[in-house]
């Protein structure tokens, strides 16, 4: 696989020259298909290294958490403005791949994502009094109304749509061989003024009828 074959959100992951992380260059080389000259016994052996790595790379964060110094962590979460986009990409299939490999793990991944964010919590704090309840739910997306959910855009009843119906719809119309991402976002461009426009209009004329109400 050429650097041109990967998808654009992989390309700064992806690069041949970024340096080691958790994977070795030759890791990256072999888990994208860039290398091929492999042995049954080297795959085998690359497997085990890579697998090797990656437990020890979780073992790792318990140090990290406790001693790895402030500033230290902000620096490693601040990256360049050319980068952002491919660290949250990163921060997003991280969180996927905890979630898909605790699959029948013997402590179920919302468990131990409540307690890691109860301990980030009171970290900040700097106090163990520090409680939050913290609420994952995993509901998956069942059959919208097609033809509901267009008469609600139709009516502009927008307030009407509900959080699956907005998911459902924009996937279906990301899979239509009509829509084009490039032409949808130059049309959205086009409007948005319009609409940041119309946005400021009404928070103007909310503030005008308050002070009225109010005065």
């Amino acid at each position: 696989m050429s650097q041109d074959d990967v998808p654009e959100s992989l390309q700064t992951a992806a690069d041949s020259d970024r340096p080691r992380g958790i994977l070795t260059p030759s890791d990256r080389d072999f888990l994208l298909g860039r290398k091929t000259d492999y042995t049954d016994h080297s795959k085998k052996q690359k497997r085990n290294r890579i697998r090797r790595r990656v437990r020890n790379a979780i073992l790792d964060f318990s140090i990290l958490f406790e001693y790895m110094e402030e500033r230290d962590r902000e620096t490693v979460f601040d990256p360049d403005n050319e980068d952002r986009d491919a660290y949250t990409q990163g921060i997003t299939d991280m969180l996927a791949f905890l979630h898909l490999g605790t699959m029948g793990y013997h402590t179920p991944f919302k468990d131990m994502l409540s307690e890691g964010v109860g301990k980030a919590e009171q970290r900040l704090a700097g106090s163990n009094y520090r409680m939050v309840n913290v609420e994952f739910n995993v509901d998956p997306v069942g059959q919208i109304d097609v033809d509901e959910v267009i008469e609600k855009l139709d009516n502009e009843e927008f307030a009407e749509l509900t959080d699956e119906e907005l998911r459902a719809f924009v996937r279906l119309l990301t899979m239509s061989d009509e829509f084009s991402p490039d032409t949808a976002r130059e049309h959205i461009k086009d409007r948005l003024d319009e609409y940041s426009s119309n946005v400021e209009e009404s928070a103007q004329e909310r503030e005008r009828k308050l002070e009225e109400l109010t005065n």
